[in-house]
């Protein structure tokens, strides 16, 4: 018996359901996020009871059988850095990021690498198949191994699959799959949720190794329901301004692998480039004499990265002084100027303030925060700090330095540089090997700091 069609209301975000609309989601507290969807109710009276169930005894975790992952390289060395060796066979790898970024370019360049020795389907529901072709002979992919088609029917291209048996599928984009069963537009919670079900299933089942492509909202987040994410085994993003040439790939979810490595890009003529030494990248051009420019290195999963601070410290022409910040958490500049001002007796409620980290990087580490001290107080006092000197340490609300950990592999990234000292907090020079060549300067708070600037 046909089932009663009534609406719904889902949120976009975390999936909670309401049989009327609110203007703030219970389930994430995101307004307007409430989306009315049909859907079709079964009578309780009509629906079938299963007349047996199979239960599965659990097992002793001694008595489980481990092995290692079968894994295959994609031959872009960042890639497989990123994923934690390569891809894994029956995987479920979910690819975001900002429109035009260089998501399609990657997966093609996948193709090309992988193509040799593995057959692919490319299933596009937003371009057709010339213009995939037209795509893929810019980037010069030319392996016979790569299938395409475009459909957006999710029961077709599960058959499809299963006919054709290959060995990596690649989904452009979810948001674009439909299943007519669903009584909702493409891309709504319901169907982005149902037709990744399905994917994974017969990547499970058939040990497909599969990309799915998500597009992003307007806070960089991916579109859809939250389940998604949890839902697949890879969660990469792309980040970085599309209008310039450097890209990041960040893993922020990964079943087989770490999540605190990166893969950085170039975006060329001839599809993304990778870049071996992301550190000289990100420092290319940088001005040694200007005031407000501080280097400081993050570590990025085992690897460290230099990067440039940059702080403009102008006089303000309002009666609120402005605070910007470009590749660092605004709320973590705003606590840095707070214990400049209490902590080393600087005045700059009378300055605006603008932060900004070059090439794009974006930077969560607290151990940048002595870099942003030190970039502030340059700029304030119109100083330059010395061009071979970077500076490392996270700053409590006391004004005092505090340990940071992998201090030797920073160390070492900065002399391979060609930098010659650096400033860094005094405890966490205890045991740690210096460079030949290299000094290290141990501080104990901020006030210390701006006071030893200021005297070079």
């Amino acid at each position: 018996m046909a089932g009663k069609v009534k609406s719904m209301y889902i949120c976009s975000e975390c999936g909670y359901q309401s049989p009327k609309w609110m203007g703030k989601c219970p389930g994430c507290g995101n307004w307007s996020t409430m989306q009315e969807t049909v859907v079709n109710e079964t009578k309780s009276g009509t629906a079938k009871k299963s007349t047996h169930t199979v239960s599965k005894a659990p097992m002793r975790i001694s008595e489980i059988k481990t092995g290692f992952e079968k894994r295959c390289k994609t031959g872009i060395g960042e890639l497989d850095r990123v994923l934690g060796g390569g891809i894994v066979k029956g995987s479920l790898i979910l690819v975001g990021g900002d429109p035009g970024i260089g998501k399609s370019t990657l997966l093609l360049q996948i193709c090309e690498k992988t193509g040799r020795d593995n057959k692919i389907l490319y299933i596009s529901g937003e371009e057709s198949e010339s213009q995939i072709k037209l795509r893929a002979e810019r980037l010069g992919v030319k392996t016979d191994n790569l299938y395409l088609i475009s459909e957006t029917d999710v029961e077709t291209i599960t058959e499809t699959i299963r006919s054709t048996e290959p060995d990596i599928v690649i989904i452009d984009s979810i948001q674009t799959m439909h299943r007519d069963d669903i009584a909702s537009a493409a891309g709504s919670v319901p169907q982005v949720r149902e037709a990744t079900n399905a994917f994974m299933h017969i990547a499970k089942s058939m040990g497909i190794s599969m990309f799915i492509v998500g597009h992003v909202t307007k806070d960089g987040s991916l579109a859809g329901p939250r389940v998604l994410e949890h839902m697949v085994d890879c969660v990469l993003y792309f980040e970085g301004d599309r209008q310039l040439a450097f890209r990041i790939l960040r893993a922020v979810k990964n079943r087989f692998g770490s999540t605190n490595e990166i893969g950085v890009f170039e975006m060329r003529d001839i599809g993304l480039c990778e870049v071996d030494n992301p550190s000289k990248m990100l420092l290319e051009g940088r001005e040694t004499e200007a005031s407000g420019n501080s280097v400081t290195c993050a570590m990025e999963g085992s690897r460290g990265v230099m990067a440039e601070i940059q702080a403009l410290v102008t006089p303000t022409g309002f009666g609120n002084p402005r605070r910007m910040s470009a590749g660092i958490d605004f709320n973590r500049v705003i606590l840095m100027i707070a214990v400049l001002e209490k902590r080393a007796k600087m005045n700059l409620s009378n300055y605006d303030v603008y932060i900004n980290v070059a090439g794009g990087l974006r930077i969560e580490e607290t151990a940048v925060d002595l870099g942003i001290c030190a970039a502030i107080a340059s700029g304030q006092t119109d100083n330059a700090l010395p061009a071979d000197m970077m500076f490392i340490g996270e700053v409590g609300l006391g004004g005092e330095l505090r340990a940071v950990s992998q201090l030797e592999k920073r160390l070492a990234e900065a002399a391979k540089l060609g930098f010659k000292s650096a400033m860094v907090p005094k405890q966490s020079l205890k045991g740690v090997k210096v460079p030949d060549g290299f000094a290290a300067y141990g501080v104990r708070n901020v006030a210390e700091m701006v006071s030893m600037i200021r005297r070079k």
